[in-house]
């Protein structure tokens, strides 16, 4: 599947010293240094093409966007991958409804977030995979699983059972009614007949009447939800034989965790014998007036209608940035309104032949960016060197400024 345009980042001068990368792992609940080392795997979970790219979403992506900038600028190679789950039960329900054919609404709805990442200045990712084109990926990972004796049958279906990787549950540290009760909420089947744990998760669904469905060697049918992003990171990350993990980073919104992410990493570690992911992170989530904004609330706000109200999508990327990117929080207009103030009166000083001082700003928004995607700092040290170039102060150089922006926060003004 194709990605959106590659983006042009500025460099940047060699004698900025760059901290190790330092970020929240959602497992241990620390602020954990990533090693440096020349190459880092990251793997971010993509979008059901069912609805335009809502807030969360860009949320999410502005997050791992900046991971992924600040990698590189440290000069590293980044493996990024992400899918795009473009067979669900969602995406067949919402074309059900609307009396589309589902794959008509799918690449709709991908050429759509497409334009909404290139909007945002997404770095695209190195390998952009569909659940679809994925299937024969999917078929060799269950049948691995197979091998372990970590499936069995239900009915015509298969399914994973987490009892077979002793970690189960060390990512997300829920007990077994909170697990429970999310998996019934997030794609799960928890009381269906027949199933040997509640929690063990489908993995090959047969195929039903009047949906589609690919062949394979259990029969005709489609991937679950887990094993997808579980069979797309373990073919297209390199596998460093000589770490203990298989990737370095696993990312998505915090409503991922589980039973997304436990599960995938368990049926990665069974598949493999290796522990799945150095760090979870997890974006927090976005809400409106109060509320968590959801599809079943009606309350979403979407990237594309509000650039196509007149909005700069740079300003909202700002605006996503002006909190910490784990703290679940509220959008609202004044948001919007004050990064678009502030993205303007930061071109304007930029625009200017003489600044302020600019190398300690650079130094002190690398050092913010490398704690845990300090967003919050950054715009903060940016508000002090404006007001100090609106007094008057002298000595910087906007150019230098300008790119260590780009580079370091997608802002390309």
């Amino acid at each position: 599947m194709n990605s959106w345009a590659d983006l042009y980042l500025p460099p940047i001068d060699s004698d900025f010293s760059f901290p190790a990368l330092s970020l929240k792992d959602s497992a241990s609940k620390k602020v954990v240094a990533l090693p440096v080392k020349d190459v880092y795997r990251m793997y971010v979970c993509g979008i059901t093409p069912y609805d335009a790219t809502h807030l969360g979403h860009a949320a999410t992506y502005v997050t791992f966007d900046l991971i992924n900038r600040y990698l590189r600028a440290m000069g590293k190679r980044v493996h990024f991958v992400e899918n795009v789950t473009d067979i669900d039960d969602p995406l067949l329900e919402r074309a059900k409804r609307d009396n589309v054919d589902w794959k008509d609404l799918a690449l709709s709805q991908i050429e759509l977030f497409r334009g909404d990442m290139s909007d945002l200045h997404i770095i695209p990712p190195e390998s952009y995979i569909g659940a679809v084109e994925s299937i024969p990926l999917v078929v060799e990972a269950v049948t691995a699983l197979q091998g372990k004796g970590a499936v069995y049958q239900v009915d015509d279906d298969l399914y994973f059972s987490v009892k077979s990787d002793p970690n189960f549950g060390s990512k997300a540290n829920l007990s077994r009614a909170e697990m429970l009760e999310l998996s019934a909420h997030r794609g799960g089947d928890p009381t269906r007949a027949g199933k040997h744990d509640a929690l063990d998760a489908l993995v090959w669904l047969h195929g039903r009447i009047g949906e589609p469905s690919w062949p394979s060697t259990f029969g005709d049918g489609r991937p679950g939800w887990h094993i997808e992003c579980c069979a797309i990171a373990l073919n297209y990350l390199p596998v460093n034989h000589d770490e203990d993990f298989l990737i370095d980073i696993q990312g998505g919104g915090n409503d991922l965790l589980f039973p997304h992410h436990e599960i995938s990493a368990s049926q990665a570690a069974v598949i493999s014998g290796k522990e799945y992911a150095r760090v979870y992170v997890h974006a927090g989530l976005i809400g409106l007036d109060g509320e968590k904004m959801s599809k079943s609330l009606g309350n979403l706000v979407f990237l594309s209608k509000l650039v196509a109200e007149g909005a700069n999508p740079l300003a909202v990327r700002l605006a996503l940035m002006s909190d910490h990117y784990s703290k679940d929080r509220m959008w609202t207009i004044d948001q919007l309104d004050q990064a678009t103030r502030f993205l303007d009166r930061l071109r304007l000083l930029l625009s200017r032949p003489e600044v302020a001082p600019t190398r300690d700003v650079v130094q002190q928004l690398i050092n913010a960016i490398s704690h845990d995607l300090d967003t919050p700092s950054a715009i903060n040290i940016l508000k002090i060197w404006c007001d100090e170039t609106e007094r008057g102060s002298t000595g910087g150089s906007a150019g230098e400024l300008s790119r260590a922006i780009d580079l370091l926060l997608g802002l390309a003004i």
